[in-house]
């Protein structure tokens, strides 16, 4: 319901099954009422969400003739989770689609991967906040242990190990995902995750190599995927997930202010500067707040998504940052647009001693 909040704008039009109050008069004269189920066209006029029980309200005018409700007449529609809706805009800008691709692609935004495991079965999972996703299934015969003859326990053991690390290569994206738990009963998890790093050196694996902080070691009693529930309300990992949700935006808000501290000259925030920057391609990061998209006004949300837009086309990277999230709450106290640079640019810093001057 977030991206549907972040979607729906003034002026469009939003059809959706709602339910309306409508008066019938009998033959004989006597007036009743009755809740009818009908389909209403509306054009958004106002958008609420309620992020606590996930509704995002929709009022405007009925736009398209109906038996039941009047045209021009006012209507709230409800929208939740599973709720069809079809939604219509003037223009698709590029924020908007990007945001359809990722509310329709749950590997873009699965932040969280687990793979849970015993000797010979592992389950790799993405875990998004509406749903767990099974990427990989690992089922490998492991030979038992026998008196003086463990050498083929080790090799069933080394082959498992080795399906389970390239699944986790072939499945889980670590530009998206913060943070990756390893859960098994007993010493499992801690062998595969010795394994995995001693195959990482030896065969040169950079993005595990560069991602070793993201792995936290858990129990799970196995490697079924139902285990996946008893790891994920463990306290403790349930604290260090809440640490990575939005670890990115935060990082880079981090950045911002120290190179704002140490390099002035590199970091500017406010859309005029941050729109010179832009002309001069000097942007490295634009980091942006999503209240900007939800303008009221066309022309101002059109600014910031040419932006965005000539950022990504001059090779910058873009923090698109949520307005329920702390970090995106400091963004806005600091106009909701800021840059980090690629190059100093002392000019801008003139320009805004000069406009306080003014």
């Amino acid at each position: 319901m977030w991206h549907a909040y972040n979607l729906v704008a003034e002026g469009d039009s939003l059809k959706a099954s709602t339910i309306r109050k409508v008066q019938t008069e009998s033959a004989t004269g006597s007036v009743g009422s009755n809740r009818v189920r009908t389909v209403l066209t509306i054009q958004v006029e106002g958008i609420d969400f309620d992020h606590q029980a996930c509704v995002l309200r929709v009022k405007g005018r009925n736009i398209v003739e109906n038996q039941y409700v009047k045209m021009g007449a006012y209507h709230t529609l409800d929208l939740e989770s599973n709720r069809k809706f079809t939604l219509t805009k003037p223009h698709w800008d590029s924020i908007a689609l990007d945001r359809i691709e990722l509310a329709c692609d749950p590997t873009q935004h699965a932040d969280v991967a687990a793979v849970v495991m015993h000797e010979g079965l592992a389950h790799v999972c993405l875990v998004t906040s509406s749903m767990t996703m099974v990427r990989a299934k690992i089922d490998t015969h492991i030979p038992r242990k026998r008196k003086g003859m463990c050498g083929s326990h080790e090799k069933g053991l080394q082959r498992f190990f080795d399906n389970v690390l390239q699944a986790i290569l072939r499945h889980i994206n670590f530009d998206v995902v913060k943070c990756v738990l390893l859960g098994s009963p007993g010493f499992v998890k801690d062998q595969f995750y010795e394994y995995m790093m001693q195959e990482a050196l030896k065969l040169d694996y950079k993005v595990l190599t560069e991602n070793k902080s993201k792995f936290v070691l858990v129990h799970s009693s196995n490697g079924f995927k139902n285990a996946l529930k008893e790891v994920l309300s463990d306290p403790f990992v349930t604290s260090k997930l809440s640490d990575t949700k939005a670890a990115g935006e935060v990082k880079a808000l981090e950045a911002f202010y120290s190179i704002l501290q140490n390099e002035p000259s590199k970091a500017f925030y406010g859309i005029k500067h941050v729109e010179k920057a832009n002309e001069a391609q000097a942007i490295e990061i634009i980091l942006i707040s999503d209240n900007l998209f939800r303008s009221k006004d066309f022309h101002a949300r059109r600014r910031y998504v040419d932006l965005v837009d000539s950022v990504k086309e001059s090779g910058g990277e873009v923090k698109i940052f949520s307005s329920l999230h702390i970090s995106g709450e400091q963004l806005d106290q600091l106009t909701g647009v800021a840059a980090i640079l690629r190059f100093p640019m002392p000019e801008l810093e003139e320009d805004t001693s000069s406009s306080d001057e003014d």
